[in-house]
């Protein structure tokens, strides 16, 4: 199961994408997390330093060009085995190469690496969490199309809805198998029934609804992934019930 995690700036993305790995991998799954974002943050979240060893970095040469796209020159187990890090629970790290010096061009074939990583992944044993930046350029780029799953992460205003209803009408035209929406920052009924009244006006399936939690903000601060600060907090709680969906349905005939 390939799952990506997309949203507005600031909505809670990395945060769920941590979670949501170091859930699966406590479940006994082998766990793959690639950051797509040119600004990381994953490693912070998943608890491993935020400098991981530069060999976890895509590099472009590991893809060749063809007709139907890009696609991988190594075997997939040997590139993850060449450009991961292992963070707790066992969880793999890799990340989509970053620009090293300023204007050092468009960052096309990082985009390119980590699409023909996720097609190939399609085929193994592996559960595999990607944590996309805010902006809808990885639409553009086909970087997600291989995804079982797209979940984008709301919060209850505006300007955050807008974002996932742009975000998902995108993820339709890659032909995603599943589409969802996981509300975020919950604090009340009127937040909470305002996602789902979005989510029933534009045909998106809510796989969940997480409340606020101050938990998360305290372990952000303390640099700990939530599952280790307060692993019975809402958010973790309500992470495993959406976690157990996504299982659910992958798992069926």
């Amino acid at each position: 199961m390939r799952v990506a995690i997309a949203g507005k700036g600031g909505a809670g993305k990395t945060t769920v994408t941590a979670t949501l790995a170091r859930t699966a991998a406590r479940t006994g799954r082998s766990v793959v997390c690639i950051d797509a974002d040119s600004n990381p943050n994953l490693a912070i979240a998943l608890g491993m330093p935020a400098a991981p060893p530069a060999d976890t970095t895509l590099p472009p040469s590991l893809v060749s060009r063809r007709l139907d796209g890009p696609a991988l020159s190594r075997p997939v187990d040997d590139v993850l085995a060449a450009h991961t890090a292992t963070g707790p629970d066992g969880v793999l790290l890799t990340h989509l190469g970053m620009p090293g010096h300023a204007e050092e061009g468009c960052l096309c074939s990082a985009h390119a690496v980590v699409r023909a990583v996720l097609a190939d992944l399609g085929d193994a044993e592996t559960t595999t969490f990607l944590d996309l930046e805010a902006s809808p350029e990885h639409f553009s780029r086909g970087t997600a199309r291989h995804v079982d799953w797209f979940l984008f992460v709301a919060e209850p205003y505006f300007r955050s809805l807008e974002t996932v209803r742009r975000m998902a009408d995108l993820a339709r035209e890659l032909e995603i198998a599943h589409v969802g929406v996981v509300a975020n920052k919950v604090r009340d009924d009127r937040d909470a029934e305002a996602i789902t009244a979005f989510c029933n006006r534009h045909g998106l399936d809510q796989v969940g609804c997480i409340p606020w939690d101050d938990a998360a903000l305290d372990a952000d601060r303390d640099r700990r992934p939530l599952v280790d600060a307060r692993p019975s907090s809402p958010m973790v709680t309500a992470l495993e019930d959406v976690l157990a969906i996504l299982l659910a349905v992958d798992d069926k005939p």
